[in-house]
């Protein structure tokens, strides 16, 4: 069997993946349990008795020294998550992503521990990818008119409105947040130890995840899970901007095949995927099946927004097929049905930790 470190072990994404890979991997699962995802309300002493996650910080470097001695492949799901909105936030995302992820290839480098599967994330693309009429690439401007509505992205020297693109990992990286940037020098330390060491990386770039036991009040909790929780009070979920928003919304059980999949291809050198669910969607329709599917308040199109936010954002699935084989099995409409009754986790983040 495949002797697996899994960091995250307790998180969202991160149990799916132990699920997926313990019939055929040995797993050592690990988790510093921070309170950010996890909130106050486990002993802090032990995770769980039952569950066999090590409480383990990836900032410990004699920590994992010792669990890496007999492990083939690292599977690093450990991250500080969130779009870090207060600059006060930066040093958790700097300490818990990035000098976390030195630390343990540190550690790799010193026990001969030569294969890595990274959780990225499509943040570090930023904006996205847009073209003109004619098909040409273009880098839009800011979008200065949110308050009159004026939503879509345009060319700065013409003013056209432009058209989406499929992002592909090729896409120059454009970090519009701390999280962002964390995430791309997670990819970039990567790199580096790759080239030192001869040693494998896959940075798998998770687009946007959902589905059962996702997180309610955590950074985990993305637009879906807010869908969720207004529906479960009665409520209309409330859609920002005009709800033309065009995601990639992938499932976790998919993210999860993605995982064992690059485990098990053990690809060479340092590739970064896309995972993603190949069907785009817009934010309007998300909330407008969860509705439906909760025979709920149909959705409000509120036309209020967040300046940093990005129109558009969606993936391109070519390469992961290519390269690993990786299909998702779920489309966004039967997985969001599903996820409209499925169980979520009660757990109260806290916000970026300030350790």
């Amino acid at each position: 069997m495949t002797r697996v470190l899994l960091t995250g072990a307790a998180g969202f994404i991160g149990g799916h993946i132990r699920s997926a890979l313990e019939p055929n991997h040995d797993v050592v699962a690990i988790d510093a349990m921070l309170a950010s995802a996890h909130g106050h309300s486990l002993d802090s002493s032990s995770v769980d008795s039952s569950s066999d996650i090590t409480r383990v910080d990836v900032r410990d470097h004699a920590a994992l020294v010792e669990l890496l001695a007999s492990v083939d492949v690292v599977c690093h799901q450990a991250a500080v998550v969130g779009a870090g909105v207060d600059s006060a936030d930066a040093p958790a995302y700097a300490s818990h992503n990035d000098f976390g992820t030195a630390v343990l290839l540190a550690a790799m480098a010193e026990t001969d521990c030569t294969r890595l599967v990274l959780a990225s994330s499509m943040v570090v693309y930023g904006e996205g990818k847009y073209r003109n009429a004619a098909g040409d690439l273009v880098v839009p401007g800011p979008r200065t008119r949110l308050a009159d509505g004026i939503f879509e992205n345009t060319d700065p020297a013409t003013g056209e409105v432009l058209d989406w693109a499929l992002v592909e990992e090729d896409s120059e990286l454009r970090p519009r947040s701390t999280y962002a940037a964390s995430k791309v020098a997670q990819e970039n330390y990567a790199l580096a130890w790759s080239l030192a060491t001869g040693g494998s990386v896959t940075a798998l770039r998770y687009h946007n995840v959902y589905g059962p036991h996702m997180p309610r009040n955590t950074p985990y909790s993305g637009v879906a899970a807010m869908f969720r929780s207004s529906l479960e009070a009665g409520k209309a979920p409330q859609v920002y901007e005009d709800g033309h928003q065009a995601r990639d919304f992938v499932h976790v059980s998919d993210i999860a095949a993605a995982n064992t999949t690059a485990i098990d291809a053990a690809l060479p050198g340092f590739t970064a995927l896309n995972v993603s669910s190949g069907h785009p969607i817009t934010i309007g329709e998300v909330a407008s099946t969860l509705s439906d599917a909760c025979r709920g308040p149909a959705p409000q199109i509120t036309g209020q927004y967040r300046p940093g936010d990005v129109r558009h954002i969606v993936a391109s699935p070519e390469k992961a097929e290519r390269t690993l084989g990786f299909v998702a099995a779920v489309s966004p409409e039967q997985g969001l049905r599903e996820f409209a009754t499925a169980p979520l986790r009660d757990a109260e983040g806290t916000g970026a930790p300030r350790v």
